[in-house]
This record gives structure tokens, C-alpha cells and sequence, in this order.
């Protein structure tokens, strides 16, 4: 039986304990109330996915250039005496360009001048002697062998004449090729030769954009130029207006790749607009079928979890975030084709994704306008 004396000792201890228990379930129920407190819901960056357009726009950029461009030389040899034109000069057809020295030419002439002389004189001799035999041989007091050789003296002085004649017309030709002239319409573009060089006969002296028909050279690679047919309709556009666009034709197209682009050359016929100027340059662009089927999204948008490329998406309703596997076309300038596990409406994390776990809390901006992940246009 225990005294009153040890009873009054052990109430102390019992009270202590009392005080104990209601302290730790006051610090428990605190600790939850701060873990509560810091539950953290994470801004984040999205962008929905909108429909993949069942076309995609290709558009390669080259300068305008005329259909026609002469590179114009001197039909024969010599020293460049003069050059009566500049870049950017319109020539019409019969205008001079540029002479040469004509000297030995215009001898040449002379010579061929007294050639044709003494031949007309050698062919009145042998029409001398041709009629005074047939004379003779009239009155049988010639042979008929003289008369024959006679005739053929004279047809002969005759073929001499002809060959002289036309060797003054061909010297005559040597003098005037000695001025270069332009066949047609159109504006001077490069100076290949000038004042005091001398040049072979055909050497490019002067290149000349005939007036007509302009178009642009674009260059394709091999996986898009199967989308380039003669007769295409495309847009052109202009860097020196972005209020200029016209309706262009695939005119030709290279039947071989260059051989260090690996590109093929193609050829836009443009029609006839006194705003197109010769060296613009111009954006082609071309409406193609989009046989591959995928959307767009921006390479920070892309995580790799267990080896597996994959996004985070929000669920809309509990506003949090899950991982989903996707499937990769390729990767471009602008971020990364995915052909497998996104739909349209899916709102996919744009940035942060090392910060991700699943079922995450996450807040969307209201301001924040997502971004349209499409394949509208591809380079």
C-alpha cells in the first residue's frame, strides 16, 4: 500500500507528463499546418497544339534575273580601242557597244579591192581570146582543141573574179565586226573587257539582259524537288516591297543536281511588272500536300525519361502535369516534328521541364496566350 508521502511525490510526474503529450500534439498539428502552408504550384510556359494543316508552304529565295542574257563578244581578234557604253545603259538593236582597231582589217580590204580588180581584167582577156578563136575556128583557120582551151581560160578568169569578189565582201565583213553591236532591246550588265586589252574573236566583251521576260532562279535540294514541276504555280514575293507579290510559273527545272550544293537549279517565270527590277531579290514560296502528318514544338519542350523521348502535358481540369511518350520525326531550325502521342488541344510544358514530376500542381497564366504549335510552314 502505497503512503500518502509517495503519492505527493508522483503527482508532479504525472502532471509533467500531462504537459508533455499536449505540447508535441500543439507542435504536430503546427508541423501540418506548415506543410500544408508550403505546397508549392509552379508556374509554367505551355503551348497548345493545334491542327497540323494538310499543307505545308516550301520557300527558297533567289535574285531576278532576266529569261535572256547575251554575253556579247568581237566576231574577230584585236585591241579594244573604245567602249561607248556603262552598267546599266539600255541599248536598242544597231547600237555600237565597242570598236576595236579595224587597220589590218581595212588592208585586207584594199587587197581584196585590187585581187577583184585584176580578176575582172584577167576575165576581159579571156573573153578576148575566147571570141577571136571562135573566129578562127569559123573560117577552119584554128583548131577545134584551141577553141575548147580557150573556153575553159575564160571560165575560169570568170571563177577567179567570183572568188575575189567574195573575198572583198568577207574583208569588208572583218571591218565591220570590228564594232560590236547589240541584236536587241535591253540593258547593259557586266563589262567583261575594256579600253586597251585584246581580245580572241568571241571573247565576252559586254553582257546585256534582254527586255522581256524575267524570272528567278531558286536553288531545291533533292527532297523537295520532286514538289517542282514545270507549269507550278507559286507566289514570289520581294524583299525590296513586302507589298509586292505576284503569280509565278515553274518554267524549267535542272535534270541534274549541281555537283557541290547537291542542289537542282529552277526557273520561275514572273510576269511582266515595271516594279520587278533586274538583281531583286525574291522569295519563292510553293503550296505542297503534307504527306507527313505531325506538329511542331519547340526543342525545350522535349525530355527524355528511361531512355524514351517524352513531354509533359497539363491536364486542364486538376491542373497538373503527366509525362507522355512521343514519337520524333526530326529536328529543325525552329524546334522538333512529332508524328506520335500528341492531339489537338493538348497544352504541352514549353520550358522547365527538368523541374517536372508527375502530377505536379502548375499554374497557366490567364495573360499568357498559348503559343500554336503547327506545321504551317517548314524551311
Amino acid at each position: 500500500m502505497f503512503s500518502l508521502k509517495t503519492l505527493s511525490h508522483r503527482m508532479p510526474s504525472v502532471a509533467s507528463l500531462v504537459l508533455v503529450g499536449a505540447i508535441g500534439i500543439g507542435v504536430s498539428a503546427c508541423s501540418e499546418e506548415k506543410a500544408e502552408v508550403k505546397e508549392v504550384i509552379r508556374p509554367v510556359k505551355v503551348v497548345e497544339i493545334a491542327k497540323a494543316g494538310d499543307t505545308r508552304k516550301l520557300d527558297y529565295s533567289g535574285s531576278v534575273k532576266a529569261r535572256t542574257e547575251m554575253n556579247l563578244g568581237f566576231r574577230v581578234a584585236g585591241k579594244i580601242t573604245e567602249r561607248l557604253v556603262d552598267i546599266g545603259d539600255k541599248v536598242k538593236p544597231g547600237d555600237v557597244l565597242a570598236r576595236m582597231d579595224s587597220t589590218d582589217y581595212q588592208l585586207a580590204v584594199k587587197t581584196a579591192e585590187a585581187n577583184l580588180a585584176a580578176a575582172e581584167k584577167g576575165v576581159e582577156t579571156a573573153d578576148l581570146v575566147n571570141k577571136r578563136n571562135q573566129q578562127l575556128f569559123d573560117k577552119n583557120v584554128s583548131p577545134k582543141s584551141q577553141l575548147e582551151q580557150a573556153s575553159l581560160s575564160y571560165d575560169q578568169a570568170v571563177s577567179s573574179r567570183d572568188a575575189a569578189v567574195s573575198a572583198l565582201d568577207q574583208a569588208k565583213n572583218q571591218v565591220s565586226y570590228a564594232e560590236l553591236k547589240a541584236d536587241h532591246n535591253g540593258i547593259v550588265t557586266t563589262i567583261n573587257a575594256d579600253v586597251g586589252q585584246v581580245v580572241a574573236s568571241g571573247t565576252p566583251v559586254v553582257a546585256v539582259a534582254v527586255d522581256g521576260e524575267k524570272e528567278v532562279q531558286i536553288a531545291v535540294p533533292e527532297n523537295d524537288i520532286a514538289e517542282f514541276k514545270p507549269g507550278k504555280t507559286v507566289k514570289a514575293s520581294f524583299w525590296a516591297d513586302d507589298r509586292l507579290v505576284l503569280d509565278g510559273k515553274v518554267r524549267e527545272v535542272s535534270g541534274s543536281a549541281d555537283q557541290q550544293s547537291r542542289t537542282f537549279a529552277v526557273r520561275v517565270s514572273l510576269p511582266n511588272d515595271p516594279r520587278v527590277l533586274l538583281g531583286m531579290t525574291a522569295t519563292i514560296e510553293a503550296d505542297v500536300s503534307n504527306g507527313n502528318s505531325y506538329v511542331s514544338i519547340p526543342l525545350s519542350a522535349l525530355a527524355e525519361k528511361d531512355g524514351k523521348q517524352m513531354v509533359w502535358t497539363v491536364d486542364r481540369d486538376t491542373a497538373t502535369v503527366h509525362g507522355r511518350d512521343i514519337k520524333v520525326a526530326d529536328f529543325t531550325g525552329d524546334g522538333v516534328h512529332v508524328t506520335e502521342g500528341l492531339d489537338t488541344g493538348d497544352l504541352v510544358v514549353a520550358a522547365g521541364t527538368q523541374f517536372m514530376s508527375e502530377n505536379l500542381k502548375v499554374k497557366v497564366p490567364d495573360q499568357q496566350s498559348a503559343l500554336a504549335a503547327t506545321d504551317q510552314t517548314v524551311r
